[in-house]
């Protein structure tokens, strides 16, 4: 049976601009994250070398992405949605195969914290 938790935040900001900032949130939380020319971000996680690529589609609030570092594989859905003048942002983790029931446990821990971060900064942004 796959596991999976999900990660939901509301920001005090527009969908659209949520939307917008997220895309550009890799060098706000990871300071040597580049973009390549494969649309595929490179930055130095917490469990070494990774990549993270968004595929996205404004009109309906998608960024999924996938994120892959020296340890595991995710295909992540994500979802911006609208909610006024605030916006949810609902992440779905599934666990890889390669991680054990306890370093997926971390991982939702580490995530969670990266996502009230994420969070902070966007609503920060003026």
């Amino acid at each position: 049976m796959t596991r999976s938790r999900t990660i939901s935040i509301i920001v005090k900001k527009k969908t659209g601009d949520v939307f917008d900032a997220i895309l550009q949130i890799p060098p706000k939380i990871m300071s040597d994250a580049k973009m390549n020319n494969d649309g595929w971000w490179s930055f130095t996680g917490l469990h070494g070398k990774a990549r993270l690529k968004f595929n996205e589609n404004k009109s309906l609030g998608i960024l999924d992405h996938q994120y892959v570092d020296e340890e595991s594989s995710w295909n992540v859905p994500m979802r911006v949605v609208s909610s006024g003048d605030f916006s949810e942002v609902v992440i779905t983790l599934n666990k890889p195969d390669e991680l054990s029931n306890e370093q997926f446990e971390q991982r939702i821990s580490e995530i969670g914290e990266m996502v009230v971060t994420m969070k902070n900064i966007i609503e920060s942004d003026a």
